[in-house]
């Protein structure tokens, strides 16, 4: 468009009938102004989806406000309508724009001279302008194109990692099917394999076979030199988050999540807890040592999200983002940390001991908050809700507390468990999952919960003690099934596993769907099943209630 000199116009426009005129006049006179203040544009998330929500609104808005706050013009540039980025005092100013490469040049070039671009609060979507726009002089501020490409680009992150002495998962990046079933064979099946330059890990799975692997490169995904696939170790191990901030030379940690499911799960969709229940010291310090040396390699300023599989007390680092993350309004909350502001300052130029935080792992508080996925499979037809590497919650939710079980029990009723539970658990596993699961049920049969079971899973549970399980046909064994029992009212909770057995899994969407038609919960991990029989078994009673109090008082200690 700019070789044929055509450009867009730009117009200021009345958001409501009071505010808007002395806004549109605030709007244009700064336009004509020339004002003195230097400008920093800020990119927006774009419309809000499964994999990037509203987090990431948040932390556009407070990056913001710490830019008006540092004496900045703060710019947004985004395209929904639905966030508060977008509300008419938000920013000094508002471009309503879709975010690609050239609307964004035009949006700067009509913004000359500005002190740069900040892309890290915007998700994948902004984070993805970084090269183009780098690639025509704009500057960028805090990590740079160079930073992020360096975390994206396997080959050089993992001759960044060999440098550095830090272990991750063996695999390789590869650009065709056969070159995926020779790293498969040399590294061993289960592999995790994914696209590049991806959020919500769309695409994403954990292959068995070299059949299955063939299957996911020939439909999943579209493969080149410049969208390579990785193809790594899978590690059955617990899963453990942390974000950071780096001024490029310190790095401090406001805090450590520990996943309740064990990889495998995608971050976004699995529970987590604050402060870890179960890491050895010396493995928070070594996330502590590797997150700090790798910011300072990666010459990070602001926000980075640090992902890690732990195989007994070893952690391999699965995924590293020079961004902020979905976790960073839950950490800023129950931490007290404003991670944002003081991320903005440092891409500002001051430094952490400057803004009064020591590097390191901040002090952990003492009340135990757990985060928990919201789901809408509901309103989302043919979705399959077992749990996987690709994300599907659409939101996200807080429940804290003094001890871990009555924080679990609260984030449990928050994203929409009707507690105390109440009828049958309906219970098929399949045949590695039984020996795990048989202590669970034992549990809940413990507690007076009527325990049914598919035909192998039944059986099973009958010889390991719980004779009182009852038997409910499979779909294919004619009615009354399974699924009748769970249209019938009196099932309170599916424990249901994936199986290898293609037929058996078919059966298991149908049932996993009918749970979901009849709005019972249903847990395709045995995981989420130990939290929610750890909440019941110690659920508040009527007297002593939730023990509700406000987030500050928990910031308290009280």
């Amino acid at each position: 468009m700019h070789t044929a000199s055509i450009v867009p116009l730009q117009n200021s426009f009345r958001t409501c009938v009071i505010e808007s005129v002395t806004c549109c006049r605030v709007a244009c006179d700064l336009m004509g102004s020339g004002m003195s203040k230097r400008k920093v544009i800020v990119l927006g998330s774009g419309p809000i989806r499964i994999g990037q929500g509203i987090e990431f609104d948040y932390c556009t808005v407070h990056c913001v406000w710490a830019l008006r706050e540092a004496g900045y013009e703060a710019i947004v540039l985004n395209n929904n309508p639905e966030t508060v980025s977008t509300d008419f005092d938000t920013s000094d100013r508002l471009y309503f724009e879709p975010l690609t490469s050239e609307d964004v040049l035009n949006v700067l070039d009509r913004e000359t001279p500005y002190e740069g671009v900040i892309v890290q609060f915007g998700g994948q979507t902004a984070i993805n302008l970084a090269r183009p726009l780098s690639d025509n002089a704009v500057p960028i501020l805090g990590s740079s194109a160079d930073s992020i490409d360096l975390a994206e680009d396997r080959e050089r992150f993992e001759e960044l990692l060999r440098g550095l002495g830090i272990p991750k998962p063996e695999g390789r990046a590869v650009t065709n099917a056969e070159d995926a079933v020779l790293v498969a064979r040399e590294i061993g099946f289960p592999c995790l394999v994914r696209p590049s330059y991806v959020l919500g890990g769309r695409a994403m799975e954990i292959v068995n076979s070299e059949d299955e692997l063939r299957s996911y490169m020939r439909y999943a995904v579209d493969v080149s030199p410049k969208a390579p696939i990785l193809v790594d170790r899978y590690i059955i191990g617990k899963e453990v988050e942390v974000d950071c901030i780096s001024d490029g030379t310190d790095c401090l940690l406001p805090g450590i999540m520990e996943h309740i499911e064990r990889a495998g799960v995608h971050s976004g969709d699995s529970m987590a807890v604050y402060p870890p229940q179960s890491l050895a010291p010396e493995t928070k310090a070594k996330m502590v040592d590797y997150a700090t040396r790798l910011a300072r390699a990666m010459n990070v300023v602001g926000l980075m999200n640090i992902q890690f599989v732990c195989e007994g007390d070893e952690p391999y680092i699965i995924e590293v983002n020079p961004r902020s993350s979905r976790t960073v309004p839950f950490l800023s909350k129950i931490t007290g940390v404003p991670m944002v502001r003081i991320a903005t300052r440092c891409i500002l130029g001051q430094s952490l001991k400057e803004q009064g935080y020591e590097p390191g792992l901040y002090p952990e508080q003492k009340n135990p908050a757990v985060k928990a996925p919201v789901f809408s499979f509901q309103k989302l037809s043919g979705v399959d809700n077992t749990l996987g590497p690709e994300m599907k919650s659409t939101g996200e939710i807080l429940g804290q507390d003094s001890t871990y079980p009555r924080a679990l029990y609260k984030a449990l009723v928050a994203c929409g468990f009707d507690m105390p539970l109440t009828g049958a658990i309906l219970v098929t596993v399949a045949d590695d999952d039984k020996a795990e699961a048989l202590p669970l049920i034992e549990g809940f049969s413990a507690l007076g919960f009527p325990i049914f079971a598919t035909g192998g899973t039944a059986t099973f549970l009958q010889q390991n003690g719980l004779p009182d399980v009852q038997t409910a046909r499979k779909i294919s064994e004619g009615s009354p099934n399974l699924i009748d029992l769970i249209h019938s009212g009196k099932v309170g909770l599916l424990i249901n596993t994936i199986s290898k057995d293609k037929k058996i899994e078919r059966e298991g969407a149908q049932i996993r769907r009918a749970s979901v038609e009849r709005g019972v919960p249903c847990l395709t991990s045995l995981d989420t099943a130990r939290a929610l029989l750890l909440a019941l078994s110690s659920h508040p009673t009527a007297s002593d209630g939730l023990g509700v109090r406000t987030v500050d008082e928990y910031l308290r200690g009280e």
